[in-house]
């Protein structure tokens, strides 16, 4: 696969169809597009729930008034699943909850090593290095930054008589230049943002030898406020992604249980609803954020929480509001601001592509032979890319 093709092509409609994704949906009153009006309002609350179940449906339900969707899907369509298996003894297992042991064993299965030394980065209790030790990596090396985590690693290690030493170290803030070699085979699995970017510069500068990683939490960036791109290409882009762009790339999620679903749709009415009343008391039109708050806030009532609101932005609030009225308001902009979200999601996928593209062409630039894949079916986990990269010298 030409990824540089790839990401040109992915680019330049992202750029073409900002409109329609680069917006704060909560801010909004009114639905933004006047084409998509009429798709919209038509849509009943069981459509909008099946389309965004189902991305494939959502797509054919606007080509005919986006007209980039097609091309768009293409894209993020290109990825092959990496279809190996692999089983594990039920005491390398235990206490692994069961998505991420799933995730586990298909990122092992795909990235199986028996030669090289293997880094495991951000590592937590070391999963992850344990089941590809007993695969047959002759020698591991796990970086985690909490020691309680290191201690039940070595711990693990030494029950299972495993080759595998444990290093306490922010990745952020210490050296450790003299852990990360170029006889290596570095790995990370959902290492967040700037910690998997790390870890990508520091193996560079080292040369190592392969490295596979899945990124993940791409808005967890350092002092910066815009995506800072990695490669030379998206560097040149017109983009310029905020940290609430780089969150619609993850919030394609494993469905939630319907009573977080339930909370979470109570917060977002009466946040919306306080939000209206703020409009409408201090005379500007535009939204303002309010404080997050512990959901047991959401088990009282819709006025409890205008009047906690209320205070935290220091608003006097008039007596005798309707504070009825301002919850079906808020109820009202909560379907404005599904119908929007709808359409934004649709660049999801597409997002994070450009993302791991532009990992992908930073790899690429320094000598990298590299292959993107998925890893496991998006219901394990939608953060299922798979970047694989070995030294070409």
């Amino acid at each position: 696969m030409n990824y540089l093709t790839h990401f040109q092509q992915l680019d330049q409609i992202l750029v073409n169809t900002r409109h329609y994704w680069q917006l704060l949906a909560f801010t909004q009153n009114d639905l933004p597009w006047p084409q998509l009006n009429d798709k919209l309002n038509d849509l009943t609350s069981d459509t909008l729930l099946m389309l965004e179940k189902n991305p494939d449906l959502a797509y054919d339900y606007f080509t005919d008034v986006i007209p980039e969707l097609p091309q768009l899907k293409k894209l993020t369509s290109t990825f092959s699943m990496v279809t190996k298996e692999v089983d594990f003894p039920f005491w390398l297992e235990a206490g692994i909850k069961g998505r991420k042991l799933a995730q586990l064993k298909s990122f092992v299965a795909a990235v199986d090593e028996t030669e090289l030394p293997v880094l495991e980065w951000c590592a937590g209790k070391g999963h992850l290095g344990r089941m590809l030790a007993f695969k047959g990596a002759k020698k591991v090396h796990s970086i985690e930054i909490q020691p309680h985590l290191c201690e039940q690693g070595v711990e693990l290690a030494k029950k299972y008589e495993m080759n595998i030493n444990f290093t306490q170290a922010d990745v952020l803030k210490d050296d450790l230049a003299e852990h990360i070699k170029q006889t290596q085979h570095a790995v990370a699995l959902h290492a967040c943002g700037q910690l998997h970017q790390t870890l990508m510069r520091q193996a560079v500068s080292s040369h190592t030898q392969k490295l596979s990683l899945s990124p993940c939490c791409y808005h967890l960036m350092q002092n910066s406020e815009t995506y800072q791109a990695m490669s030379d290409i998206a560097l040149t882009s017109k983009l310029n992604l905020s940290n609430y762009d780089l969150k619609l790339a993850l919030q394609e999620t494993v469905t939630a249980a319907d009573r977080i679903t339930q909370k979470r749709n109570i917060e977002v009415e009466w946040r919306l609803g306080f939000d209206q009343l703020m409009r409408d008391v201090t005379g500007k039109d535009t939204y303002v954020s309010v404080p997050s708050v512990s959901k047991s806030m959401f088990s009282t009532n819709f006025e409890a929480f205008c009047i906690w609101a209320a205070e935290k932005k220091s608003l006097n609030l008039p007596e005798n509001i309707n504070f009825e009225s301002y919850y079906q308001k808020g109820k009202t902009r909560k379907k404005i601001t599904e119908k929007i979200e709808l359409v934004r999601h649709l660049f999801r996928k597409p997002i994070e592509i450009w993302l791991i593209l532009d990992r992908v062409l930073y790899l690429q630039q320094h000598g990298y032979h590299v292959t993107v894949n998925e890893f496991c079916d998006k219901q394990v986990t939608p953060r299922n890319l798979l970047i694989r990269a070995q030294k070409e010298y």
